[in-house]
């Protein structure tokens, strides 16, 4: 699993049948900055995930990539490399908050 940031969304209106009624959804990966260890950083990388918990443009999620992107029930017969399967309100790094979703700035 990583984390996430929701930067935009996707509408494709030919694609393959079990794909239609999806939300596809752009992700930027986020990883812990490495130098202070407080806070997270982009990572500079952008991928189009399918939406399965209903977020939205800014928030924090949390996504799972390749196989294990097809065991949820939602998307087991879809042609998917990369899901959302949550929402993130808050992170922890050794009694650090890195990340609270009322805080964002």
């Amino acid at each position: 699993m990583m984390i996430a940031k929701v930067t935009g969304s996707l509408v494709a209106t030919q694609k393959v049948e079990t794909l239609v009624g999806h939300k596809l959804m752009l992700v930027e990966l986020y990883r812990l900055d490495p130098t202070t260890r407080s806070s997270l950083v982009t990572s500079g990388r952008v991928l189009v995930a399918v939406d399965t918990v209903g977020a939205g443009e800014g928030e924090m999620v949390l996504i799972t990539q390749g196989s294990s992107a097809r065991l949820t029930p939602e998307t087991k017969t879809l042609p998917v490399d990369t899901v959302i399967i949550g929402i993130l309100d808050t992170v922890h790094v050794a009694q650090t908050c890195v990340y609270n979703k009322e805080q964002k700035s």
